[in-house]
């Protein structure tokens, strides 16, 4: 039975039966039509394209298949009239393994116009990108020349310039130190109980703050780094507290306003086996020193750890700066997995409150839900993306 608060649901689409979402999820609004674009968990879809343009009808119109099995886009990401999605192969040495550019000039048929190979012997690729500017794409990726100290540490911050959309080219990276090797920094303490690996997730550049990235690090918790000079990261603070806390940092999203961080620690296994994966509220507003100040409440785990699947925190929707999308510093959306979708008030930064909730049913034989990611727009409508094969679910916001 479908569990809902404030969150009613419109419409559905389950992708031709080929549902299983990622964590790419961006709406494209151009001549009057609105475009859902949504990178797959796995293959043989590469990317799915909807037209969202009445929310109550979802209609597919298009899916673009990967070159073979052993390739994923597991995100992408829109700035301008181009969309740039992330290739991550199951084995180092594979291809493509970077990221490839697209033109939106017609958004039913994106045209591809470049790719960056950033596959090596020791390169996965690219497992998330950003870009908010259409200048610089942020990217968590290996490299070609890249030596991790650790399979697990292999992919770390890389800036991509984007002013030539046809020719992508590296302009500067940044690791943890001690996760390559020939690192004078000796190697990170590993997490003693769920060892997941020091490298990034998702890194978080706003138009109005481009010398700050946050990054949301797995086991190396949160990172802040400078990025006015693109071709020189640095550290400017780090957010430490995996252990006590079972590590894999997943988001750090800025409200700026605020001086504030809203971080997701992403569940990674099933039955609440990692159990407790939060969505954390910290002040930055001394940025050498960020603390967590409140966690939003979660349901019941005693409930959802049983239900099967994953359950706990994983994306949020990001505050994108187009005109199409929900922007607030204090109403904030995050994919729950098992638990679904859930809204939260953050006004009080010490005492966040849901305010809305949507848990899917699913068909008999189908499992539990898995929501996986969410794109929220300006009138509250939430399109929530399933991993497990439902495909994509819309919602509309109740709320105040």
């Amino acid at each position: 039975m479908t569990e809902s608060t404030r969150l009613r649901l419109l419409g559905r689409n389950d992708l031709a039966g080929r549902g299983q979402c990622g964590e790419g999820t961006s709406l494209y609004v151009s001549g009057g039509r609105r475009f859902l674009y949504v990178a797959h968990e796995r293959g043989p879809v590469n990317f799915s394209i909807l037209d969202v343009s009445d929310p109550r009808s979802p209609r597919l119109i298009g899916q673009v298949e990967l070159p073979h099995e052993k390739v994923r886009s597991n995100s992408l990401a829109i700035a301008g009239e181009v969309m740039i999605v992330a290739y991550q192969v199951s084995e180092p040495g594979l291809e493509p393994a970077g990221i490839e550019v697209f033109d939106l000039a017609n958004p039913a048929e994106p045209r591809s116009i470049a790719s960056l190979d950033l596959s090596g012997p020791r390169s996965r690729g690219t497992h998330w990108v950003g870009c908010v500017d259409g200048r610089y794409a942020y990217l968590s990726t290996g490299t070609p020349d890249s030596q991790p100290a650790s399979p697990k540490d292999d992919q770390f911050v890389v800036i991509v310039d984007l002013a030539e959309p046809s020719r992508p080219s590296e302009v500067g990276r940044w690791w943890l130190p001690g996760t390559q090797q020939g690192d004078a920094a000796p190697p990170p303490r590993r997490h003693p109980r769920l060892d997941s690996g020091f490298r990034p997730h998702n890194i978080h550049v706003q138009p109005g703050r481009p010398d700050r990235a946050y990054v949301g690090y797995i086991d190396g918790g949160v990172i802040v780094l400078d990025v006015s000079d693109k071709s020189a990261p640095s550290l400017v603070s780090r957010l430490e507290y995996h252990p006590p806390m079972n590590g894999f940092s997943h988001t750090a999203l800025p409200l700026p306003s605020r001086g504030l961080l809203a971080i997701t620690d992403e569940c990674i296994r099933d039955d609440g086996a990692d159990h407790p994966k939060m969505l954390w509220i910290a002040d930055v507003s001394y940025e050498k020193r960020p603390l967590i100040v409140s966690t939003a409440p979660l349901p019941p785990v005693e409930d959802f750890a049983r239900r099967g699947g994953r359950f706990g925190a994983h994306n949020l929707h990001e505050n994108e700066p187009f005109d199409w999308s929900w922007q607030s510093e204090e109403v904030l959306f995050a994919s729950f997995f098992n638990a679904g979708v859930r809204a939260y008030d953050v006004s009080d930064a010490f005492h966040p409150r849901e305010v809305a909730s949507f848990v899917p049913d699913v068909p008999p034989g189908a499992g539990v839900p898995q929501i996986n990611d969410l794109f929220v727009d300006s009138e509250g409508i939430v399109y929530a993306a399933e991993r497990s094969g439902q495909g994509i679910y819309v919602l509309q916001y109740e709320g105040s």
